[in-house]
């Protein structure tokens, strides 16, 4: 599935000539697993965590392209699909359910010098923000939530309540 909300960013700073590579992945917040409390609408540790599946990233589809172009608009990673499939060959992120992460975004300037591995380190710079921390989950724990995402999403016509097509 897409990931909901989106992941938006608007880039400054880039040198405009220069090429640049966008990607995300995604780390683990701590070493537990939860379950969401009905009863009191809070998230409870309910053991120890599933094992981290194999660290994958996410290239922005535009990538590699001028900073100009980078720093035009805002950028969107809205063809970031998530999965907790670990069997999943399809590039997918795997995250496991009920567990937390945080999503990290990260500018790697494509170094046009031939022994630009010796300066790999200079290169990059990667950005967390704790606003973004999330609980992966299979299905929504607040009705609330998903009915925000049936309005947000042009493909739910059909969920949307009042909506004269069947």
């Amino acid at each position: 599935r897409r990931m909901f909300p989106t992941f938006q960013v608007k880039l400054s700073g880039l040198d405009p000539l220069a090429d640049y590579v966008l990607l995300m992945d995604f780390i683990p917040l701590d070493d537990k697993r939860y379950r969401y409390a009905f009863h009191s609408s809070s998230w409870l540790a309910a053991g120890r965590a599933e094992p981290a599946a194999p660290g994958r990233v996410h290239f922005h589809p535009d990538s590699p392209a001028k900073g100009a172009q980078w720093m035009r608009q805002i950028v969107s990673f809205d063809k970031l699909k998530l999965t907790n499939n670990l069997l999943d060959d399809n590039g997918h992120i795997i995250l496991n359910s009920m567990h937390r992460y945080q999503p990290r975004f990260h500018v790697v300037f494509v170094d046009p010098r031939r022994d630009s591995e010796r300066f790999a380190h200079q290169n990059f710079k990667s950005f967390s923000f704790p606003e973004t921390q999330f609980m992966a989950v299979t299905a929504y724990q607040n009705h609330r939530i998903t009915q925000l995402k049936i309005a947000s999403n042009p493909f739910a016509k059909g969920f949307r309540d009042g909506d004269p097509e069947p």
